[in-house]
């Protein structure tokens, strides 16, 4: 019996196990999630098999995406990671994500983790898609909206509400995949009764 996907990553093995063990699982580690705001502010123009292509040399090449590091990285790193073939050579790309490393370091001594204040935009939620076909997922929603407006207040940069979204979909907290997919099911989350620790929500302040 043939196992049914989302029919975006089919093509490519390196897509489908991307899909298969890694796209909407819940994440709730830190150094994941700044992994992915590297990565996706990366892909601002491009795909994103293209950029998991480059994955591995990009964990190489940002000391496997420790933030603390990456917030140091002065002009001779910069010039070091713009001779990297393994990476995206973009300037602009590079210097955002040294200064999102330094904001997400101010976010983690606010709310004690990225995690929690990501998360807390959903109330620790996960927003459940009903969507049957590609054609019926969005490329931004209300709630991507929010946490793009409010990084940008915080000073983050390339990452804005298309890119949000593909960061919730791919941290689960929103499960997009689509109804028929095997996964869809499996990266269901119900979050634990007690309440979070961060009981504020950034966009209402």
């Amino acid at each position: 019996m043939k196992t049914i996907r989302c029919e975006w990553c089919e093509g490519s093995d390196l897509y489908t196990n991307y899909h298969d063990t890694e796209w909407g699982v819940p994440v709730f580690d830190d150094r994941k999630h700044f992994e992915f705001l590297v990565l996706e502010s990366a892909q601002a123009g491009l795909s994103w098999i293209t950029v998991l292509k480059k994955r591995e040399n990009y964990r190489r090449a940002y000391d496997g995406f420790d933030p603390e590091k990456v917030a140091r990285y002065g002009e001779r790193k910069i010039a070091r990671l713009l001779s990297d073939s393994g990476i995206i050579r973009n300037r602009l790309k590079i210097a955002a994500s040294i200064n999102n490393a330094k904001q997400f370091l101010e976010i983690q001594k606010e709310f004690g983790s990225f995690s929690d204040y990501i998360w807390s935009f959903t109330r620790g939620k996960q927003i459940k898609g009903k969507w049957k076909t590609l054609a019926e997922l969005p490329a931004r929603t209300e709630l991507s909206d929010q946490v793009a407006v409010d990084l940008k207040k915080r000073g983050f940069k390339f990452l804005g509400s298309i890119i949000m979204y593909s960061h919730l979909q791919a941290m689960g907290i929103v499960n997009d995949h689509l109804t028929g997919c095997f996964r869809f099911r499996e990266v269901t989350y119900v979050p634990p009764p007690q309440p979070s620790r961060n009981a504020s929500l950034p966009h209402k302040q």
